[in-house]
């Protein structure tokens, strides 16, 4: 359902989804480049960081699988809905996994666990979203750029 703004501009589930989509994608990359960084600088900081990001990260990422999901419905056939159908697959372990490397985060931020296997289960777990976030935006951007998905003609009104 489309949002009616001022001036008739209309934000539709595709152009909500095309708008979120880059917020988890830099901040999520952000965020483990900062757990690297704390892995040779042992600085707080950069831990800290980390943490933040990959929360706000996740929440971007809930909310860009959701506008996902509405931008596309009724795209499910032939070639189009195969990539739908791979870009679906992606997105959802990309957000599952967020979401369990979030909760790790987040227990090891409240109790302030340190131990050094529960911080190489947590870096594991974020490469692996990484990748997991590489996939699924390389299967979107097939979508919009291989399938056209998304994409109306501006061809002029007679």
């Amino acid at each position: 359902m489309p949002i009616l703004l001022k001036n008739q501009v209309m934000i539709s589930a595709t152009h909500l989804h095309a708008m979120l989509v880059h917020f988890p994608i830099a901040l999520l990359i952000v965020g483990f480049l900062s757990e690297i960084i704390s892995f040779f600088y042992k600085k707080e900081l950069f831990s800290q960081t980390a943490f933040f990001l990959l929360v706000l990260g996740t929440l971007g990422t809930i909310g860009a699988y959701f506008a996902g999901k509405s931008a596309g419905d009724g795209m499910d056939e032939g070639s189009l809905g195969a990539a739908m159908e791979l870009h679906e697959q992606a997105a959802s372990i990309a957000l599952w996994l967020n979401i369990l490397t979030a909760l790790l985060y987040l227990g090891r931020h409240i109790f302030k666990l340190n131990k050094a296997w529960i911080r190489v289960v947590g870096f594991i777990l974020f490469l692996l979203l990484i990748g997991a976030i590489g996939r699924t935006g390389y299967l979107g951007g097939q979508l919009v750029f291989k399938h056209g998905a998304g994409m109306e003609l501006g061809l002029p009104e007679f």
